[in-house]
């Protein structure tokens, strides 16, 4: 009775066999909604961000968290069919550094790029397709690249190595791809949460652009626009090149970023540049290989250029780079740098325009006081002075006084006569004209001397004086001045500029104590009788009629003849 019946081995034998079946299929069942359960969490979790970034870090973490992979990566197809970009997990900073270059779509990895459809292997080394892997690189085993698409497009592929358990399964490989559906569809949102975001900034760029630029007294236009643009695109380097000795170099007029004030103002050959494709094709241009600037310290990576057009034609060109070991300008860059340019370049023509009708308007403005000036006040000023000469004619005890205000009277209108003949002249380039910068010269040193000089132009002083011409009348001025700031001790002072068919004459005349008996050229003196020298002309320092010194440089207009 102690032993079993031996009929009863056969049912106890089935029954075992059928609850080790049940706990298998129930562990099969538990494993598949764990796993689904991860899904489901892998999904929430690739959905929660907007930030194209972070939703891009976090699905290379969620896969392989999700298939318990070593190695996880995604990589971005750019337009050109190669990978832009690269975001992966697992692999230390160290090696990572150590190996340098990131992938770019060859192999195993342009595969999945060119069949668009999931590939997996129990060992890549062994498949046909794959490059190697370069020095420093850590070996993988098991492969699984599964595409993401974002609705008719392949965005990128995740890319997953060396599983927990040696192969990735036919179960792993589904679960990827519905994550792959899930993360296509969080990178589109991203996306456009991205391209709102990035319209938000451009049009508050270009808002803040156009009060700038309609500003009075504001800055440069173009600095104006490369910094407007840096809050629109993240770079590293900003510049607006113009092309310049008919287009064969092309200046940095504008820049901002690394080595921003090393590169203003600066010139480049145009030839084979990016700028320069820009310009002749009238669209956007891009290069993604390293190049470098200014003897080496300067390294830049993904660069494009577009036209700048602020008048009908280009203007020339906006110039935006990143450095090598940021990622690649995307196509949404791209889009905003071209939008932004063409947008800004309106805003610039605009800007312009107002600037130029409000220079009409300061002309037409000055030439009124001119006619005014002309018309009414010399006329008045001639009468009155004609009527004292009448009266000073009749001998008496105040015709000398009556003599003197007539002189006073004739000076005036000379001097009005000056002022008009500044109000109509307009230098035809940037350069101010010389009557201007004489008075700039007397300004500055106003403060230093006891009371400003008094200042008489006679004859075509701005058609006459420019270039070097104009640089030693202002040198002539400038140390006439300083040295009676120094030396003369002198209450008042004048400076007399006059042109006529025998040349230029600059008269500088204080009060002071006037110069030694016996002068010596040095220093500055000199510097002005080498200039006078040189055009076949003199210069003499002497005392004054009365007191005080007098200089008095004179030169020809014609340039001494050549020996």
């Amino acid at each position: 009775m102690g032993d079993s019946p031996g009929f009863l081995d056969g049912p106890r034998s089935d029954l075992e066999k059928t609850l080790d079946d049940l706990i298998a299929d129930a562990q099969r069942v538990l494993t598949a909604e764990t796993r689904l359960r991860s899904l489901l969490a892998a999904n929430r979790a690739v959905t929660e961000e907007l930030d194209l970034d972070q939703t891009l870090h976090r699905i290379v973490d969620v896969a392989a968290a999700l298939v318990h992979a070593e190695y996880a990566a995604l990589g971005v197809v750019g337009g050109d069919g190669k990978l832009e970009r690269f975001i992966h997990t697992g692999m230390d900073p160290d090696v990572v550094a150590a190996i340098g270059h990131l992938p770019e779509g060859r192999g195993l990895l342009g595969a999945v790029i060119e069949e668009t459809h999931t590939i997996r292997l129990g060992d890549l080394a062994g498949d046909a397709r794959s490059a190697g892997f370069p020095p420093h690189h850590p070996q993988m085993h098991g492969f699984l690249g599964v595409p993401v698409r974002t609705r008719e497009e392949v965005f990128g592929n995740l890319y997953l190595t060396n599983p927990a358990a040696g192969e990735f399964t036919s179960e792993d490989a589904e679960l990827i791809e519905a994550l792959a559906a899930t993360a296509g569809i969080a990178i589109d949102n991203a996306r456009l949460f991205d391209r709102a975001v990035r319209q938000r900034r451009l049009a508050s760029a270009l808002s803040s652009i156009s009060a700038a630029l309609l500003a009075p007294g504001g800055e440069e236009p173009m600095d104006i626009v490369v910094r407007g643009l840096s809050d629109v695109v993240a770079a590293d380097l900003i510049t607006i090149v113009v092309p310049e000795q008919e287009g064969r170099m092309h200046r940095v007029v504008a820049a901002w970023g690394d080595h921003a004030e090393e590169l203003q103002g600066t010139l480049h050959l145009a030839e084979a540049s990016v700028t320069e494709q820009a310009m002749r094709t009238g669209e956007l241009a891009t290069v993604n290989g390293k190049r470098a600037y200014l003897d080496g310290r300067l390294i830049l990576g993904s660069t494009v250029a577009v036209p700048f057009m602020a008048t009908q034609h280009p203007t020339g060109a906006i110039f935006v780079a990143r450095h090598p070991e940021r990622p690649h300008l995307s196509s949404a860059d791209l889009e905003a740098v071209s939008e932004f340019a063409s947008q800004a370049g309106i805003a610039v023509t605009l800007a312009w325009a107002r600037r130029d009708r409000q220079r009409l308007e300061v002309m037409e403005d000055r030439a009124r006081i001119a006619r005014d000036l002309h018309d009414h006040v010399i006329q008045r000023l001639f009468a009155s002075g004609i009527r004292l000469q009448a009266l000073a004619s009749i001998e008496g005890p105040h015709t000398p006084a009556l003599e003197r205000e007539v002189a006073e009277i004739d000076a005036a209108i000379n001097d009005i006569r000056a002022a008009i003949f500044t109000l109509r002249t307009r230098p035809e380039s940037g350069v101010p004209a010389a009557r201007h910068r004489v008075i700039d010269v007397i300004t500055e040193l106003s403060p230093v001397l006891t009371t400003p000089p008094h200042l008489t132009f006679r004859g075509p002083v701005d058609l006459v004086l420019s270039g070097d011409l104009a640089d030693d009348v202002i040198a002539v001025v400038r140390e006439s001045l300083a040295n009676i700031a120094r030396h003369a001790s002198a209450t008042s002072s004048t400076v007399s500029i006059e042109v006529d068919d025998g040349g230029v004459a600059v008269v500088v005349e204080d009060d002071g104590h006037g110069p030694p008996p016996h002068v010596t050229r040095r220093g500055g003196t000199k510097n002005l009788q080498d200039r006078a020298s040189r055009r076949g002309g003199t210069y003499a320092l002497t005392r004054g009629p009365e007191r005080g010194a007098r200089a008095e440089w004179r030169v020809p207009l014609l340039p001494p003849p050549s020996r």
